[in-house]
C-alpha cells in the first residue's frame, strides 16, 4: 500500500479534477464538505491521507505517507529531514509578498540598518529577505487574517501568500514587494523513495501533469 498525503483546502479543491483523471482517482469522489481524512483509491494499491497543509511534510519525513503535496513556502521556511523534493505542480500557483499600509513608506523605510516588524507565518523566509538588504526583521508570528496586523499597529508589514490581490486591496493594504513565486511540489519520503521510486516517480509524473502549462 502506497499513501499519498495531500493538504486539505484550497489545494485539494485545485487537484479534484487531476485525481479523477489519474491513478489516483478516488473510490468515491470527495465531496466539498467530506469529512474523510483516510480516502481509499480505485487502485487498491494507493490510498489518500488529507491532512493540514503544514503538516504533510511531517507525513512523508516520518513515513506515515511516502508521497505527498506541499507548499514550496512551507518546506523552505521548515524543511524537515528525510525528504527528498520532487517536481514542480500547477497546483498553488501563487508568489511569496510583503504587503504594508497604501500610506507606508516602504522605499524609504528600507534602508541599510533599519528596524521593521513583520508579521508572517514564514519568519524564516521573511527574516532572511529583509536580512539580504541589511535590514533587521522584528518577527511577530500569526497564523491568520494577515492583514490585520498594520491596520492596528501590531506591525510594519506583512510577508504572505497573494495570489489575486483582493483580500489586500479589500484591507487597503498594497504589494509592495514580491520575494519569491510559490507552487505546490511533490515530496518523497527518502526510504520509500530508495525503495519504490518506479512506483513513486509514476504518481509523481501524474501529481505533476500540466505543470508546464
Amino acid at each position: 500500500m502506497l499513501t499519498v498525503a495531500l493538504p486539505k483546502g484550497r489545494i485539494l479543491a485545485q487537484a479534484q479534477s487531476l485525481l479523477a483523471s489519474s491513478g489516483l482517482q478516488p473510490a468515491d469522489p470527495i465531496a466539498a464538505d467530506d469529512r474523510r481524512i483516510v480516502i481509499a483509491c480505485k487502485d487498491a494499491g494507493l490510498r489518500l491521507i488529507i491532512v493540514r497543509a503544514a503538516d504533510v511534510q511531517t507525513y512523508v519525513a516520518c513515513g506515515a505517507a511516502q508521497i505527498g503535496l506541499a507548499g514550496r513556502d512551507l518546506l523552505l521556511d521548515n524543511p524537515l529531514a528525510g525528504i527528498y523534493q520532487g517536481p514542480a505542480t500547477a497546483l498553488g500557483k501563487c508568489r511569496l509578498a510583503v504587503a504594508a499600509r497604501a500610506d507606508y513608506d516602504y522605499a524609504g523605510r528600507i534602508q541599510r540598518g533599519a528596524r521593521v516588524v513583520v508579521a508572517t507565518k514564514y519568519p524564516r523566509l521573511a527574516r532572511n529577505h529583509f536580512a539580504r538588504v541589511g535590514v533587521h526583521a522584528e518577527i511577530v508570528r500569526l497564523y491568520g487574517s494577515m492583514e490585520l496586523a498594520p491596520l492596528v499597529g501590531l506591525a510594519d508589514l506583512i510577508v504572505d501568500l497573494v495570489e489575486t490581490g483582493q483580500t489586500l486591496k479589500a484591507n487597503r493594504l498594497v504589494e509592495v514587494e514580491q520575494i519569491m513565486p510559490i507552487c505546490t511540489q511533490v515530496i518523497f519520503n527518502q526510504g520509500a523513495f530508495l525503495r519504490r521510486r518506479t512506483e513513486l516517480d509514476a504518481i509523481a509524473a501524474q501529481l505533476a501533469a500540466g505543470a508546464d502549462e
